[in-house]
């Protein structure tokens, strides 16, 4: 099933071009609205983990962060190989995780931190800025969460 790692290598590509893009356009720029009232693109410079977990750790964190990213994507790889040929919905999760996972360790490798730009809220409640890496490592999640449970949406072809 490694055929899927072109997944992968997408995910990082539109990851590290929005992220160039975001950083061109709204660097020194004041949020740019998409939606009133619940949507805009802000540039947010994340140097924790996931919704600025470990942000203010004095930065050891950026290390044990391309650490952690290396082993899982080795771990990611491994477990692709092994699926069989019917596992497309395992497969399709594995490889949008290790592609988010790739997108956001060249942030860190490069600059020390990720770059976030992608911003929902309404009224007084922010969900924490994210990037297409994000959104692919939660939305593979999401898909092993359903595959765990019996829920296939993801099928292999029947010919």
């Amino acid at each position: 099933m490694l055929r899927w790692l072109w997944l992968s290598v997408a995910v990082v590509i539109l990851d590290q071009v929005t992220k160039w893009l975001a950083v061109k356009t709204l660097f020194g720029q004041p949020p740019v609205v998409v939606i009133p009232g619940c949507f805009d693109l802000t540039l947010v410079y994340n140097t924790g983990a996931a919704f600025g977990f470990l942000r203010n750790a004095g930065g050891w964190q950026n290390a044990f962060f391309i650490g952690v990213a290396a082993i899982v994507s080795l771990l990611l790889i491994s477990m692709l190989r092994r699926l069989n040929t019917e596992d497309v919905q395992s497969a399709v999760a594995f490889a949008l995780i290790l592609g988010g996972a790739i997108g956001n360790v060249i942030d860190r490798v490069h600059q020390g931190y990720v770059v976030d730009f992608v911003h929902w809220f309404y009224r007084d409640w922010h969900w924490p800025a994210f990037n297409i890496a994000d959104s692919a490592i939660t939305i593979g999640a999401v898909l092993l969460v359903l595959d765990v449970f019996g829920i296939r949406l993801l099928r292999a072809r029947t010919t």
